[in-house]
């Protein structure tokens, strides 16, 4: 198997396929932007022209859309990639969508001879370009025995969390659940050091060398006290559309979630204000609130 495809080419995808390329993956690609098809060919890619084509051109196709409606119209629609792969291939689904939504998609693909591997990913838009991803992976020990290859091409870790869709969706609402209220802490604590005329730089050393130093609280932090709001690979809607997914997925479960649902709030006015930021945005808002920032 040395033919992959991949679906969405923005900041996940194209490290998707730069790194499959990299491996030595004739690898096939399909967007909207005519900007980001040119950017493939210039990787060694194949631009498609359909969703069709790429799933023709294929043994296993990465689904790296925006939410659950894209990723069937994807993967099951009149053009979609379940009509036009070839027997015994693989849709590697990396969106991250609502946990039911996968297992929709998995139960419309039944006798298809197509296998779903429900795989979102965490590490962004560094993990993606990297080729550095953790993937949380659910299907058939079998199935993921198969596809490893064209999967350890993207990622670092390939974590095996289930065998059936909307296994690995679950476990990613459950980590952006608990990410998304370290980001949150991590926005308002900023702020009351900015109010407290903390400097920016001591805070960063501070947090960074004890308990609470970690992969999210240093980057919201470094960023924050940089003033860098926009354009580091972490859109504040992707953030603001994981916490639907883990609100919603709680509300089908009864389970109550006191700190994801006021991170959530934090993140939908910082969605309101700042649509085009990135996640440490939010932090602007509640500065404006105090009248005070965080510099370094």
């Amino acid at each position: 198997m040395q033919r992959a495809g991949v679906i969405g080419l923005g900041d996940m995808g194209s490290g998707l396929a730069k790194n499959l390329i990299k491996n030595g993956f004739e690898t096939t690609g399909f967007d909207l932007s005519e900007a980001r098809l040119k950017a493939l060919a210039e990787m060694g890619g194949t631009p498609a022209a359909s969703v069709a084509d790429v799933g023709a051109n294929a043994d296993a196709v990465y689904v790296m859309v925006m939410n659950g409606d894209q990723a069937k119209a994807v993967i099951l629609g009149e053009n979609g990639l379940v009509r036009h792969m070839a027997q015994g291939g693989a849709v590697i689904l990396t969106a991250t969508i609502k946990p039911r939504e996968a297992r929709e998609i998995g139960e419309a693909m039944v006798g298809s001879g197509i296998h779903l591997i429900d795989s979102p990913v965490s590490g962004g838009f560094p993990g993606a370009q990297g080729g550095t991803l953790t993937m949380m992976a659910a299907a058939p020990d079998a199935v993921l025995d198969e596809f490893q290859p064209v999967m350890e091409a993207v990622s670092a870790t390939i974590h095996r969390v289930g065998d059936g869709p909307g296994q690995g969706q679950t476990v990613k609402a459950c980590l952006q659940t608990l990410i998304g209220s370290i980001f949150s802490a991590t926005f308002e604590a900023s702020v009351l050091a900015a109010k407290a005329g903390v400097k920016g730089e001591n805070l960063f050393k501070v947090f960074s060398t004890s308990g609470a130093g970690c992969g999210c609280t240093n980057t919201a932090l470094e960023n924050i006290i940089d003033r860098k709001f926009e354009n580091t690979g972490s859109g504040i809607g992707t953030m603001h559309k994981d916490l639907t997914i883990s609100l919603d997925l709680a509300e089908e479960l009864g389970v109550p979630m006191h700190t994801a649902s006021s991170a959530m709030q934090i993140f939908h006015a910082g969605k309101t204000k700042f649509p085009d930021g990135d996640n440490w945005a939010c932090t602007r808002v509640i500065e404006d609130i105090v009248g005070a920032e965080l510099h370094r």
